[in-house]
């Protein structure tokens, strides 16, 4: 079977405009064409513009989509379970805000004043998609950023809990460094230093040595980089940076 742009635009509820458009920048190219030229979609084609939709839905920018869509080693099953999971954590926290707008209504009508807290409950205290937009703006054309794209559309829920994992078990030992006096450039602080290094290469992208001392002095010019490491314990961000700056040092020297 195929199908006109005529009738993928019924299907899909997107204008034959937009299909045209995703034609054009080469995300949706039709399998066929008819005798007189005209755009032909095969069942291959609307599975792939269903998942294009998921994502645009899910706020992926266009080239991002094409991005994942394409890479060789990605099973379309991943996807479907990386959408479901972005899908359902969306659920979740509409569920939740429905929630507080209710508790809100119900507040207002018993005269009831809200705490700040109880207002801001429903956001929790981290937003994972706060810098999303900046990250994007920043460093949105390169091949870090598309690589970081391509590997966490493939995480499972299972691999974000080792990621965090790895993340808390990390900040503890750090900050029990810090606590304890150890220096910067001590072995036992590099050592800490190459493993946070390590762990963005594992996870999202390959860290150079000079990339890394970027990430340092970013975390101490950057107040909310810096707000956040000396959440731990102060002084943690300035001494993360020169730990960075030695261990960058010992392994290019």
């Amino acid at each position: 079977m195929s199908y006109s742009v005529g009738q993928v635009s019924d299907f899909a509820g997107v204008t034959v405009r937009t299909l045209h458009h995703y034609d054009d920048i080469g995300l949706l190219v039709p399998s066929e064409r008819s005798h007189a030229g005209h755009r032909r979609y095969s069942d291959a084609d609307l599975d792939r513009l269903q998942q294009v939709l998921f994502y645009r839905e899910l706020g992926f920018p266009l080239d991002e989509v094409a991005v994942l869509l394409d890479d060789p080693d990605a099973d379309p099953r991943a996807h479907l379970r990386r959408q479901h999971e972005l899908l359902t954590a969306r659920i979740e926290k509409l569920r939740k805000m429905a929630a507080a707008v209710e508790n809100a209504m119900e507040a207002r009508k018993m005269g009831i004043n809200l705490t700040p807290e109880e207002k801001f409950e429903v956001f929790g205290d981290k937003d994972p998609e706060q810098y999303a937009e900046e990250a994007e703006e920043r460093w949105g054309g390169t091949e870090a950023y598309a690589e970081s794209q391509r590997r966490v559309a493939r995480y499972t829920k299972e691999d974000w809990k080792r990621v965090q994992a790895e993340v808390d078990d990390w900040q503890e030992r750090y900050t029990a460094l810090v606590a304890s006096g150890g220096r910067p450039s001590d072995e036992a602080a590099m050592d800490l230093a190459e493993e946070h290094r390590q762990h963005v290469s594992k996870w999202y992208f390959e860290v150079s040595y000079e990339m890394h001392t970027c990430f340092g002095e970013m975390y101490v010019s950057d107040e909310r980089f810096k707000a956040y490491y000396d959440s731990m314990r102060p002084g943690l961000a300035e001494h993360l940076k020169e730990a960075i700056l030695a261990n960058a040092a010992r392994h290019t020297a």
